[in-house]
């Protein structure tokens, strides 16, 4: 029997990047962001628990630039990872399972997720002048 060298499999740069391809990545990723964020939350409510002097800290420190952007951040992977989450379990129920209909709900979940997160902070400020 001759020898035959097999294939090698394609990497990605052969790959050309599409929503799907990109909205499954961003799935994990919040994820990931989801759960460092979950340090930060514990931190706010121990400061909230220990009384006014640690709240202060913790306060001024959430509403510095970097603060600012972190929470913005979270908030965005949230608001993504939901509607990403219910889209896989659409799709998990046999719903939106063709391609069309996938890269629609990719789409849907990226573009949602930043209309959410936007109404969530302009509400955030109105009614609390800066969260």
């Amino acid at each position: 029997m001759a020898y035959r060298e097999r294939p090698l499999s394609p990497h990605l740069q052969v790959y050309r990047w599409q929503v799907q391809m990109v909205s499954s990545i961003l799935h994990r990723a919040t994820g990931v962001i989801l759960s460092l964020g979950s340090l930060l939350v514990a931190w706010g409510l121990v400061a909230l628990a220990t009384g006014t002097d640690r709240w202060s800290h913790f306060t001024h420190a959430a509403r510095s630039p970097l603060g600012f952007l972190i929470l913005f951040g979270w908030t965005w992977a949230l608001a993504f990872h939901l509607l990403s989450g219910i889209r896989h379990l659409s799709q998990d129920m046999g719903v939106g399972t063709s391609v069309p209909a996938f890269v629609k709900s990719a789409w849907t979940a990226i573009i949602g997720s930043l209309v959410l997160t936007a109404i969530v902070w302009l509400l955030a400020m109105q009614k609390w002048g800066g969260a």
